[in-house]
């Protein structure tokens, strides 16, 4: 009988576990700024990744990240969390290098436990054309995991998570809701079919996707995680443009809606919609999409931006990928409100 982690593990796990987008902002801005020539992308600009380039033909990518636990199964929980991690190479339009394992283990936890968790992200580790090279341990009152990641990508083909444009049409590559389906499991108020659903978006990598954005005009891209669809959207915007984004066109895990709308929200959505409520006016009445919109995502899907005359034929073909997925909107001229849900 597969052992589970403590029930205690649940409370703040995945990406819901991430510092909220206004205090975060608030401690990168006291953070020196740094000048290189070819230190391409870094923090100031809320990328998903740095980005340093090497010579004229390749660049250096460089992320990490790690979180508690929001599943029971250890190998699963070692498969999300490493997806989740890897995802920002692929985000940037990168190939997976390397890839070192981070781990914050409890003393009074079996190490068996913690096999299993390093199989799961070794496994994905694999899938994502990297190399597993080493890592860091330390002890931890609670179970932590993840990555530390290197990736490479040509520094004129670089995507940043803030270059759209005005007219491009927004695609979203997975479902949202993830945040609410695991929280909800954890607590015994959601199906086991609705958390599979979850499941099997969090474990599948974004390289799928990427693969298929090479073929287009991909102005700007970024992965859906703890800042949610409506955060990580606003990040895109910069203060240059806005978004309409159509509420019936959203792809979401059917048990996120039936959660949201019994209020079987979390903590980290509630941060973002707190951080968020001046930019985002809805002209829906529907609360319960309100709150995936808002939902922190772990190993969430690509939110793309590119021309409308290149976004049908992007959209079909990722729909052979098997999840929900397809375009959500659009980018217009700057207005009063960041982002308008119409």
């Amino acid at each position: 009988m597969q052992q589970e982690l403590s029930d205690e593990l649940f409370i703040c796990g995945g990406c819901n576990a991430k510092m909220g987008p206004g205090a975060l902002s608030q401690l990168l801005e006291q953070l020196p700024k740094q000048e290189d020539a070819d230190f391409l992308v870094g923090f100031d600009s809320a990328d998903d990744a740095a980005v340093y380039r090497l010579d004229e033909e390749t660049a250096l990518i460089q992320t990490l990240d790690f979180f508690p636990t929001m599943v029971s199964d250890p190998f699963l929980f070692g498969e999300i969390a490493a997806a989740n991690a890897l995802s920002d190479v692929f985000a940037m339009g990168g190939q997976i290098l390397t890839a070192m394992n981070i781990v914050c283990w409890p003393e009074t936890k079996p190490t068996e436990m913690l096999a299993k968790i390093l199989a799961g992200g070794a496994k994905k580790v694999q899938e994502a054309g990297g190399l597993l090279v080493g890592g860091h341990s330390i002890h931890d009152s609670l179970p932590k995991y993840g990555l530390s990641v290197t990736g490479k990508v040509h520094p004129d083909h670089i995507y940043r998570n803030d270059t759209c444009q005005e007219g491009d049409i927004l695609i979203l590559t997975k479902p949202l809701g993830t945040g609410i389906v695991t929280t909800a499991y954890s607590a015994g108020e959601m199906s086991k079919d609705q958390f599979d659903l979850a499941a099997e978006s969090m474990t599948t990598l974004n390289r799928y996707a990427a693969a298929y954005l090479a073929g287009y005009t991909i102005h700007s891209c970024t992965d859906i995680t703890g800042f949610g669809l409506l955060g990580h959207l606003a990040e895109m915007l910069s203060d240059r443009f806005a978004a309409t984004l159509y509420a019936d066109s959203i792809p979401y895990i059917p048990g996120a809606y039936t959660g949201a709308q019994a209020f079987l929200t979390t903590a980290g959505g509630q941060r973002n919609r707190n951080h968020l409520a001046d930019d985002v006016d809805f002209q829906i009445d529907d609360f319960a999409l309100e709150e995936i919109l808002f939902d922190p995502q772990t190993s969430g899907g690509l939110l793309v931006s590119l021309p409308l005359n290149e976004a049908a034929a992007l959209s079909k073909e990722l729909e052979t990928l098997g999840l929900p997925c397809g375009i959500i909107g659009e980018v217009t001229a700057r207005s009063e409100k960041k982002i308008t849900v119409v």
